[in-house]
């Protein structure tokens, strides 16, 4: 069929574009900024990885490192190579700060595949069409692998005969170890059927043997280090030219033309501290280089501490966070964001710690070096590097600046408990549209699972009284059925408050009986909304 006269397909493949992940393609505007590698820098492995790529077999490739050594840099710009050569068949980058679905791998694959080949564009559609389940996150990863990108691919067998590569980038921050490992088994034993088309997949994670183990066929290890006489030229050069970036765009502060910064000692001092690692070198650069600093002061305060191994991130870390006024307030807030269950914007952020603004305000300030805050409001805040995530989640690591797992939670749980409460109790503030209005805010999707999860003290005690008691009846009366979230959350809610860990008198019961109550009342609602006609789960995205 060809699929460019054809239109009914169309609802199908809109069905599929729906479905896409697009925080998953590598040049997706949702992956802003881009993580490339820098011109003449990583050249021999760059290299030696399209050698591998040319080849006309089913090797595929293993990149796997420590944090922060650059994997997904090179990962990028292999993508980018590839595509410039028309020769990527598809990426999907996981990361931390996207919520990304387990269910939309696939299908985001598929999709990329039927652009990079348009002949089997139709086939994708057609097994759509026939499977309305198909996209579901619920239909098993092994049926949409041979319906969306098996099967269609079996017809270029004898069409296409150049090598094409897939790369599946930061592997350990994808949902489980054990999904990972599922993922990367389904695509090396699908995709390397001899009736397929040459394609290379790449993966890249953190050195994680049980991802290597599933790994079937012919696989090139590439182990990037931090001490290899390579990679520590390239950090050096990195760092060199973006200094002189730096003093050259500084008129203000180095004149014109500007004066030779940094000297040769302090360069060698830093160059050792950042070693071969390269977002330590790249998150220093931003620490120096703010525009409402100096930068002369900002690399004199890192060279203070002297260092006595290389690449030391975390030292760089405590360092950062030394800089804030309040370093232990602004590490809990730290905390708080890397525990949310779905990134937000920095508006909806402050409007979930509306109580903590002025302190979330200025740790964004503080830590700005080391977290991604986008200028036009409209993305989300986001850690620049996942070794930050492990640094503030690891009390050995974090010490002092440590805020444990249930804590957390804690704060968020009240942060979401006071947005329900200082809501204003009008009839448009709690009146509900066809498909929850409820579910528009972050408050009050996750506020239940925050809650089980957290530490019950005597602040998340009295919010949650005060919530039962002015807001919850209202809440639901006015849901009417429409709220799709709020049983599911009022279940959890009255199941954490009848915990052992919860109840410390009977005001305790007073509260968990109030949830049951409207857990009840709320159930009905459903129910009875059901029998109406369905309801069709929208999907959410903060």
């Amino acid at each position: 069929m060809d699929f460019v006269h054809s239109s009914s397909y169309e609802p199908a493949w809109n069905n599929l574009c729906d479905a896409v992940e697009y925080s998953g393609i590598f040049d997706s505007e949702k992956r802003q900024p881009h993580s490339r590698c820098m011109e003449n820098t990583r050249v021999a492995l760059r290299e030696s990885l399209k050698q591998i790529l040319d080849k006309r077999d089913h090797t595929n490739v293993y990149l796997n490192g420590l944090a922060g050594v650059g994997k997904t840099s090179i990962a990028f710009s292999i993508a980018e190579e590839m595509k410039a050569t028309s020769r990527l068949a598809a990426t999907f980058f996981f990361s931390h700060k996207h919520a990304q679905q387990a269910g939309a791998i696939i299908p985001t694959i598929a999709y990329q595949l039927a652009l990079a080949f348009p002949r089997i564009r139709g086939d994708i559609v057609k097994a759509i069409e026939k499977d309305k389940m198909l996209l579901s996150s619920v239909k098993s990863r092994s049926d949409q692998m041979r319906e969306l990108v098996i099967k269609p691919l079996q017809t270029l067998k004898f069409r296409q005969e150049t090598p094409y590569t897939i790369i599946i980038d930061a592997l350990d921050e994808s949902f489980a170890a054990e999904e990972a490992a599922r993922l990367v088994s389904l695509l090396t034993e699908t995709l390397a059927g001899p009736d397929l088309p040459i394609i290379h997949l790449i993966f890249t994670s953190r050195p994680e043997p049980h991802i290597r183990a599933v790994m079937q066929g012919c696989v090139h290890e590439i182990l990037p280090t931090t001490d290899d006489e390579d990679t520590i030229r390239d950090a050096r050069f990195f760092l060199r030219a973006s200094l002189d970036n730096t003093r050259t765009s500084r008129p203000v502060i180095f004149g014109q033309p500007p004066t030779p910064w940094p000297s040769e000692d302090e360069f060698e001092s830093l160059a050792f501290k950042a070693g071969g690692l390269f977002v330590y070198a790249a998150m220093v650069i931003n620490f120096i280089s703010i525009a409402r600093h100096n930068p002369k002061q900002r690399l004199d305060l890192l060279l203070r501490e002297k260092s006595t191994v290389g690449a030391d991130i975390d030292q760089f870390y405590r360092q950062i966070i030394a800089t804030s006024e309040n370093p232990l307030a602004h590490c809990r807030m730290l905390a708080s964001i890397i525990h949310l269950m779905a990134p937000l914007p920095v508006a909806k952020l402050q409007d979930l710690f509306h109580a903590d603004r002025e302190s979330f305000d200025m740790m964004l300030e503080s830590f700005s070096p080391v977290i991604l805050n986008p200028y036009d409001g409209v993305g989300n805040v986001e850690v620049y590097h996942a070794s930050l995530r492990d640094f503030i989640m690891d009390p050995l690591r974090s010490k002092e600046y440590y805020t444990d797992h249930a804590h957390v939670h804690d704060h968020i749980a009240c942060c979401c408990l006071s947005f329900f409460v200082r809501q204003e109790p009008t009839s448009n503030t709690w009146s509900a549209p066809a498909y929850g209005l409820w579910t528009s805010s972050y408050p009050h999707q996750y506020w239940a699972p925050h809650l089980s999860m957290a530490y019950p003290s005597n602040k998340l005690r009295n919010l949650l009284a005060l919530f039962t008691e002015k807001c919850l009846q209202r809440w639901v009366s006015q849901s009417n059925g429409y709220d799709i979230f709020l049983n599911t959350s009022l279940r959890e809610a009255r199941d954490t408050c009848l915990s052992l860990k919860w109840i410390r008198g009977p005001s305790d019961l007073v509260v968990a009986w109030r949830i049951h109550k409207a857990f009840r009342v709320a159930a009905k609602y459903h129910n009875r909304t059901l029998m109406m006609g369905n309801i069709r789960r929208p999907r959410v995205r903060f």
